[in-house]
């Protein structure tokens, strides 16, 4: 049998499989496997220079098993990314979900003046984690050569997180009476005000900014961002 047939029906099997099969939590520990080993490698090598039998070799499966939950080394790198997000998230004290989060945070029931700070910082704090800003050199190293990385990053970290905040903005424009002619231009420009500084100097191994920093950040970043909302400049 072709082997890309048999890892097709080995992702079907897995992707069928119900909760409560004896085989499900098996696979789902050998997929959690994999995943750990595959950040590893790919923050200590890059993705160009990852290699999944060296991934399949550190998790303790075989190649096949490694298929058998990723069709391609694309995919478990994609793994990877929401992984590395989960765990950020999961570590934030000011938020457990935070602005890259596809769940709805608590500061989406918050008035702008009130929910902006909170979410910047925990914005922040989850873009200047050691393995956010690790994945982030993988994906700027090796982009211009798989164009896929990018792409996919985009869709995962920035992607997930314009979409959260324009759906906040969705919920209160029309309380606050305030015109927004494109509410993912409007995240990306939060975006560019908390990461001013702080962020390159981070990426670069400058500094590491402090917990008071990354608040006082965030609040000039919310008091900056609610002036253009005002202003109707966005």
């Amino acid at each position: 049998m072709d082997l890309q047939v048999y890892i097709n029906i080995g992702l079907r099997l897995v992707k069928t499989w119900t909760d409560d099969d004896p085989k499900a939590a098996l696979m789902e520990r050998k997929r959690a496997l994999i995943v750990d080993a595959a950040l590893r490698d790919f923050l200590e090598n890059g993705y160009a220079d990852g290699s999944v039998n060296r991934i399949a070799a550190d998790a303790g499966v075989s190649i096949k098993t490694l298929y058998r939950h990723f069709e391609s080394k694309e995919e478990l790198f994609s793994a990877v990314m929401q992984a590395a997000c989960e765990r950020a998230n999961q570590g934030s004290p000011a938020e457990s979900s935070d602005i890259a989060a596809p769940a709805e945070p608590s500061w989406f029931r918050q008035p702008p003046a009130a929910a902006l700070p909170v979410a910047g910082e925990s914005y922040l704090r989850h873009a200047l984690s050691d393995e956010q800003l690790a994945l982030y050199r993988v994906v700027t190293r090796d982009a211009h050569k798989f164009p896929e990385l990018g792409l996919r990053y985009r869709q995962q970290v920035t992607g997930s997180r314009d979409e959260l905040f324009a759906n906040y903005l969705e919920r209160w424009l029309p309380q606050m009476e305030w015109r927004v002619t494109d509410k993912r231009r409007a995240a990306a420009i939060f975006t560019a005000l908390l990461k001013v500084e702080l962020f390159d100097d981070a990426l670069q191994g400058l500094r590491k900014p402090t917990g008071r920093e990354i608040a006082k950040r965030a609040r000039e970043a919310a008091v900056q961002m609610l002036t253009l909302f005002e202003s109707g400049k966005l």
